[in-house]
């Protein structure tokens, strides 16, 4: 009896010494989760449209997740960063679906489609209740990559070196832009240049570009490119940029649950932060900016724009069942718009 007791006595020290061990010994670390992450964006660029969701991704995963960004080209060109997010040679993308060349039907409706948008709210409201969302989540499901979210941001205007003050004015310049924006604007004279991101401002300086059909007048004055031109032209053949956020879709499996709510989270923040950014920007630069003067076509001229725009639309929805449903879409948006009045349309 005394020595089964002893067994049994020595058979529970044991134990508690082989746990104490057990637990005085430290974890191993995991290693971290490493992201590529490239933006459409130029640095100066991409410091207020990109780094801030990147930033907050880093700091709120505690080493969980750590993501690199890099800018416009840096490890491929734009217009590959869709092949390179299939591939897995980057993580993540934040672009308009038009320059990374997405092979989808919703390519053209990204960047800028002619006349779809009016405000940077307009983008929120067609993806979360017109059913853009839905879409485009399938479309990209379909060729393997991750859709997270779209956002607006700025509008389309043109930042020159000469005034457009009339349609005529647009005849012949040369100008930066995007792919479907530059498909439009060629009915009306102008010759689009796909050139990198980062080469347009030296471009207009030596001549090759007369100047830019990309963005509002927060990103002229903070990329530099009102150092470089003269005219702002308030006229916009959008009124809101349309960019989303895509990851690799086994990255994006690989993911935990928790870092996937985190990633979705800081993006949702970010959509917030450039609201703000853009739409005090636009606003301020146009009252009080002393780089560029300020020109407009005639509403009743540029009404010649808009016409053309309902033309384009067309042309898009015969190309295809998808082309058909998003024209649809942004059909009927436009005329609630319109029947709501001001401030959702101009009058």
């Amino acid at each position: 009896m005394q020595d089964n007791s002893r067994r049994k006595f020595l058979g529970q020290a044991g134990a508690v010494a082989a746990t104490s061990v057990i637990a005085a010994t430290p974890a191993i670390a995991q290693e971290p989760i490493r992201w590529r992450f490239q933006t459409y964006a130029g640095a100066a660029l991409g410091e207020h449209v990109t780094k801030p969701v990147i930033d907050a991704i880093n700091k709120a995963a505690k080493g969980e997740l750590e993501i690199e960004l890099f800018y416009a080209d840096q490890i491929v060109p734009t217009g590959e960063l869709f092949q390179a997010l299939q591939r897995g040679t980057i993580d993540g993308v934040h672009s308009d679906d038009d320059s990374m060349a997405s092979p989808t039907p919703v390519r053209q409706f990204g960047g800028y489609f002619p006349m779809a948008t009016r405000h940077a709210l307009d983008v929120p409201v067609l993806f979360r209740q017109y059913g853009l969302g839905e879409i485009w989540s399938a479309e990209y499901e379909k060729v393997g990559v991750k859709w997270l979210s779209a956002a607006g941001q700025d509008p389309c205007n043109f930042n020159t070196k000469k005034p457009i003050r009339s349609l005529k004015d647009l005849d012949g310049l040369r100008l930066y832009t995007f792919p479907t924006a530059g498909a439009f604007l060629s009915r009306f004279g102008v010759v689009p240049v796909n050139i990198p991101y980062e080469d347009a401002e030296v471009a207009v300086q030596t001549g090759e570009l007369d100047g830019m059909a990309w963005s509002g007048i927060t990103e002229d004055y903070t990329v530099g490119w009102a150092d470089v031109t003269d005219y702002f032209t308030s006229n916009n053949i959008s009124g809101a940029w349309i960019g989303s956020f895509f990851i690799n879709e086994k990255a994006w499996a690989d993911l935990p649950e928790h870092l996937q709510a985190l990633v979705m989270a800081a993006v949702e923040s970010g959509h917030h932060y450039r609201n703000q950014w853009y739409w005090g920007g636009e606003a301020s630069l146009r009252a009080s900016g002393d780089k560029l003067e300020l020109t407009s076509v005639p509403q009743e001229e540029w009404a010649q724009v808009e016409d053309a725009a309902a033309e384009f639309w067309s042309e898009v929805a015969e190309q295809g069942e998808i082309e058909e449903k998003l024209v649809g879409i942004f059909r009927e948006y436009r005329k609630t718009i319109n029947s709501a009045g001001f401030p959702y349309s101009r009058s």
